[in-house]
């Protein structure tokens, strides 16, 4: 039994053969995908009709949808404190130091000049 991806050609022009095979298949999978996507096969959702289980698939749904906004919320906030932070403290050097002065870390101390 020979496998479909690992088939080797026996004859001239076998490869052509086999390539227009599977671009009818892609074809015919794409139209036939297409056809029952349009609004023609589609039905409705009656909510006169639906039980319990809907509901609490709705319910959980939104509850699952709900819970990931809150590490998006973390996220964002926590992007915004930094961007802010970022921003503040350069203006905050750069008011300090003024025209001309230079800024000395703490700890670092300017080698000394021989003269």
């Amino acid at each position: 039994m020979k496998c479909v991806d690992k088939i080797e050609p026996l004859r001239k022009g076998e490869w052509s053969v086999l390539s227009e095979k599977k671009t009818r298949l892609a074809g015919l999978t794409i139209g036939l995908t297409t056809l029952m996507a349009t609004p023609a096969f589609a039905r409705s959702i009656s909510l006169k009709d639906a039980g319990i289980g809907l509901w609490i698939f709705i319910i959980i749904g939104a509850v699952i949808v709900l819970l990931q906004l809150i590490p998006a919320a973390i996220l964002f906030f926590s992007f915004i404190g930094t961007t802010t932070g970022l921003v503040a403290k350069r203006k905050k050097v750069s008011e300090e130091t003024g025209a001309g002065e230079k800024i000395i870390l703490p700890g670092i101390e300017p080698p000394p000049v021989k003269k």
